[in-house]
């Protein structure tokens, strides 16, 4: 059994609670940065937590919710009642030392990213605005992206959020590349999740994670709701005929930067895409 795939605990409440703790196992050991929750609730429930010394990105997957953090109160926030609806999500920043708060006004699947908080950033919304779907690569290599908080906005101390859409039959994470090294500026090293919806939601879709002096390798096909954690090592996606592919990526690490090196045996697509 492998320690990368993490099924959700249920159907209500905190279905994912995953931290620095929870994620540390065989494959996993050196763990440290990303920590990935999810709650599905139901209108009138709310939920609260401390964020301690973790900065957190809340994202809105589906329904809306009055929101609050560090003594603010943001009112009702999002309008995505699928997610793929592919609109762009309301999102919340809330840094460490802090504290948030969400009552569903309608049915809620909020996601609660984090990673370590250095006190750099205030409470702020991140989303809609400022969030715009973007496609990228070619063929059946394209996806499309909502970026929440990547490197281009200052917007998090630690933590790298973005919304990926797979169309059937389409791969995403491609050329297969990693990013497990602290080597800035060739590679920076960053833990991953990937928080895997599928539409129909009976689908399913494949991912591997691999090193290429194969101490790690395992290929699994994550259900809808299922969280792939990622330490190391390359890690595609596929989304199969008839089935739409949808994930939320949460990166962590030392520095704030997504660098990658692409598999060399692999890394001709790249170069050919880009010419």
């Amino acid at each position: 059994m492998t320690d990368l795939l993490r099924k959700p605990n249920g159907t209500h409440g905190k279905v994912h609670d995953i931290t620095v703790e929870t994620a540390t196992g065989p494959q996993t050991e050196n763990w440290g940065y990303v920590g990935f929750g999810l709650y599905r609730l139901k209108a009138g429930e709310a939920v609260s937590e401390v964020t301690g010394d973790r900065e957190v990105i809340l994202v809105i997957v589906e329904g809306k919710a009055k929101m609050s953090a560090s003594g603010q109160e943001f009112g009702e926030m999002g309008d995505r009642m699928n997610v793929f609806e592919k609109t762009p999500p309301h999102c919340l920043y809330v840094p460490n030392d802090s504290d948030w708060s969400a009552e569903a006004t309608t049915e809620l699947t909020l996601a609660v990213c984090t990673a370590p908080g250095k006190g750099g950033h205030k409470a702020q919304k991140l989303g809609p605005d400022g969030i715009e779907l973007t496609p990228r690569g070619q063929g059946s290599n394209t996806r499309y992206i909502n970026n929440i908080a990547m490197e281009g906005r200052d917007v998090a101390d630690s933590l790298l959020v973005t919304e990926v859409f797979t169309p059937q039959g389409n791969w995403s994470s491609y050329p297969p590349h990693r990013h497990d090294e602290d080597d800035y500026p060739n590679m920076t090293y960053l833990e991953e999740t990937y928080y895997h919806r599928l539409n129909p939601e009976q689908g399913y879709g494949h991912q591997r994670v691999w090193t290429e002096d194969g101490s790690l390798d395992e290929t699994m096909s994550p259900s809808n709701h299922d969280v792939v954690l990622v330490p190391k090592g390359h890690h595609p996606c596929g989304a199969p005929y008839g089935y739409e592919m949808y994930y939320l990526n949460v990166m962590a690490g030392p520095l704030r930067k997504w660098r990658f090196n692409n598999h060399p045996d692999h890394d001709w697509i790249f170069q050919r895409d880009n010419q």
